[in-house]
């Protein structure tokens, strides 16, 4: 049989790769959007159960049996989140609704903050014009802080929807604590033993450690930020803390993100205070980057900087701001789960695992 040049070879692998791989992005968008509830809450409920498996497993450790160790775990989650839903959800609620309402007042300020900068320029034969980007930038702002403010409101007054979504979460977690194995098992099981203990550890390595990284650094820099901003005399100080240690969960441009977004934000109503947020904001973030990301983090992601932008891209294009934040795992266990294969020996016993031990090991 007459074989094409390696060239020619080359070409159409490149050729029809590309197309194809297209194809299945496009059609793995759609399969989300059909299924997108369902998906958002199984996949909010995976990760909760890889996150309080790492506290499950501690006490295994200190000789803990596994459904006793389920149920203290549960019950500490349940108490701190109960602490922070009588204390620091409310406070925060009712400063980010109070933000929503100063808008306009803020956008005001900026606005004559503007003209005095277009006067000033005039008095030295400067031509300055800010009217375009000022009123994009105002519409913008003032319409995302609108949305911000009836979902917070709308969690707030709550919605038996949203009841049924949370309990649907809360449930699914503990028995993916319980019974996830048996499913990852099942599933993992249907793949040559070479590919499956790869794939589950690196799935462990960048689901589990990825996120309780990133919740680490979040409250990082909740905790730091909040008494920063207090100190600096910042309105609604715990809304914006907040708002930029939950941006962490967005993989690596999270936290500058937010913090830009809250820069312009006070800038609007205090230029002088919103460069003073800036600095402040950087000083910490540089501290977390350098000192303690470095040692939570490693390199166990180990993707290039330009694939995670891509990955960011290409997970939001998918699933919205659900796969921006599942992307660089996935590209990670990806990756992982190759280079594992490539690097191990042809023939190799495994034993799987999920999230949760069975609960037979008891």
């Amino acid at each position: 049989m007459r074989r094409f040049p390696p060239n020619i070879q080359n070409f159409l692998l490149i050729g029809l790769g590309f197309p194809v791989i297209g194809l299945n992005l496009w059609v793995l968008s759609q399969f989300f959007r059909y299924f997108e509830h369902l998906i958002t809450i199984l996949t909010i409920a995976a990760l909760i159960g890889f996150l309080l498996n790492y506290p499950v497993k501690i006490l295994e450790r200190v000789h803990f049996r596994r459904v006793p160790a389920i149920i203290g775990v549960l019950l500490i989650t349940v108490t701190l989140l109960t602490i922070l839903g009588v204390t620091v959800v409310p406070s925060a609620i009712d400063q980010t609704t109070q933000l929503v309402q100063q808008v306009p007042e803020w956008i005001q300020s900026s606005n004559d903050n503007i003209n005095a900068w277009e006067e000033w320029g005039k008095s030295k034969g400067l031509l300055l014009d800010f009217n375009v980007l000022r009123n994009q930038i105002n519409a913008k702002i003032d319409a995302q802080l609108q949305i911000i403010g009836s979902q917070v409101v709308g969690i707030a007054v709550g919605t038996l929807s949203g009841a049924i979504d949370t309990l649907s979460v809360l449930v699914l977690s503990v028995y993916m604590l319980l019974y996830g194995d048996r499913l990852w098992r099942g599933i993992i099981n249907i793949l040559p033993d070479r590919i499956a203990l790869p794939l589950s550890e690196s799935l462990r390595l960048n689901f589990q450690n990825f996120f309780i990284s990133q919740l680490i650094l979040g409250t990082f820099m909740i905790c730091t930020l909040t008494p920063t901003f207090f100190f600096l005399d910042v309105p609604f100080g715990l809304s914006f803390a907040i708002f930029i240690g939950a941006a962490e969960l967005i993989p690596f441009i999270g936290a500058s993100l937010g913090i830009g977004l809250v820069t312009i934000l006070i800038m609007l109503k205090n230029f002088g205070l919103g460069v003073s947020v800036l600095i402040a904001a950087i000083i910490i973030q540089q501290i977390k980057d350098n000192l303690l990301a470095p040692k939570l983090m490693g390199e166990f992601i180990g993707l290039n900087p330009i694939a995670i932008l891509i990955c960011l891209l290409t997970g939001g294009q998918i699933a919205g701001l659900l796969g921006i934040i599942v992307s660089v795992p996935i590209a990670g266990t990806i990756k992982g789960t190759i280079d594992a294969i490539y690097k191990q020996p042809q023939s190799i016993a495994t034993q799987p695992e999920f999230a949760g031990e069975s609960v037979d090991s008891e």
